[in-house]
């Protein structure tokens, strides 16, 4: 058993990290949008751009944009987001082991990290070209893969670390 003293460093340490990511979000949020003109506006206008829309070469109906190529400065500044979010979850991690963070907070930070390097390149990838309807679905399901592989190795890392 711990003794409290270094419990209580463990549990300041952990709300340190967490007050440190809230604000750094806040901060990141603020950036990208004094960086980029209208950002709100083209928000506006690609969520109001949704539709259903079917999957080529399915019968299956999902939202999408009806004019995908329309709404790159979107894309862009969710690249932006994503690109230095990621970034921010290695610092993150590194700062976990500092202030010795259970290992489930450690693995947590390095699914986050997988998932939002994965998704910040799937968006290079795919939507910063020449967007249609088909690669904004493949962009889709690439994110639900590295959903499935940022839990995946979430759950080994809780399981053999």
């Amino acid at each position: 058993m711990q003794a409290p003293n270094q419990t209580n460093h463990r549990r300041y340490g952990e709300r340190i990290v967490s007050a440190v990511s809230v604000g750094f979000f806040f901060i990141l949020i603020g950036v990208i949008f004094l960086t980029t003109p209208n950002l709100f506006g083209r928000i506006i206008d690609f969520l109001q751009n949704f539709e259903l829309v079917k999957v080529p070469n399915t019968v299956i109906l999902l939202p999408a944009p009806r004019f995908p190529w329309a709404h790159s400065v979107v894309y862009s500044a969710w690249t932006q987001f994503s690109f230095v979010w990621s970034i921010f979850q290695a610092v993150i991690l590194v700062l976990r082991f500092v202030v010795r963070s259970p290992l489930e907070k450690k693995a947590e930070t390095v699914s986050n990290l997988v998932f939002w390097w994965g998704t910040s390149l799937l968006m290079r990838t795919f939507l910063h070209r020449a967007v249609t309807t088909t690669t904004w679905f493949v962009f889709w399901a690439g994110v639900l893969m590295i959903c499935g592989l940022s839990l995946i190795l979430r759950a080994l890392i809780q399981q053999f670390g």
